[in-house]
């Protein structure tokens, strides 16, 4: 395992699918590694990383960002609402835009700021109540209302229910985006990339499988 391998693994399974390797964006989930491993990845190359929280990102990019040009920064876990500015500041792009809420304060600080981030909706596919996303049958709504506030919306995120076959969401996740005019699909993470791609993914999220097991605590 390895970024290499994980990129030749990409390569493969957009060209089976008809897709080009360069329509595939690898999001290098960074989230609680150690800082050396990250700058081990960032050595190798790879520019784009995901976060999940605003603060331990504050925490970690900045020195980086002195060192690296061309760093991307996308934050894949959910944004509450107080921490919305930093979260303008810092990211490139936002994965997790899921309530009407939310979506007021990001159309209220792009219109401070002149500029947001790229916005996906995070949709939960499985209708988890444990899970942050708009409901499928809600998307279509959530969508209009994001697009009448002025959002840059480019597409949908999901992260399917862990005991169920991931394709059944990525189907669903396409057949809604294509509904809406949105070509970007976050979706398929270290053990199901491959899949999501084969449905058109055009972010995928890959953590452990780069970096190694995640060091909790």
């Amino acid at each position: 395992m390895g970024l290499t391998d994980i990129q030749s693994r990409i390569a493969t399974a957009a060209t089976a699918a008809g897709r080009k390797p360069a329509d595939v964006t690898l999001i290098a989930v960074s989230k609680v590694q150690p800082p050396e491993r990250v700058e081990a990845v960032l050595m190798a190359g790879q520019r784009i990383f995901g976060e999940n929280r605003v603060q331990e990102a504050a925490g970690r990019w900045p020195a980086f960002q002195a060192r690296f040009d061309g760093i991307k920064l996308h934050l894949i876990g959910p944004l509450q609402t107080n921490k919305a500015r930093q979260a303008v500041e810092m990211f490139d792009v936002i994965h997790t835009l899921d309530r009407p809420k939310l979506a007021e304060t990001l159309a209220r600080l792009a219109d401070e700021r002149g500029s947001c981030p790229d916005l996906f909706v995070q949709v939960n596919t499985g209708a988890e109540p444990q899970k942050a996303g708009v409901l499928p049958d809600d998307a279509d709504g959530f969508v209009a209302q994001a697009r009448a506030l002025g959002l840059p919306l480019v597409g949908l995120m999901c992260i399917p229910p862990v005991d169920e076959e991931p394709s059944l969401h990525f189907a669903l996740l396409a057949e809604i985006a294509a509904r809406n005019g949105l070509t970007g699909l976050s979706m398929g993470m270290s053990s199901d990339f491959e899949s999501a791609i084969a449905l058109g993914a055009t972010h995928v999220r890959v953590g452990s499988a780069i970096f190694g097991e995640r060091a909790y605590g």
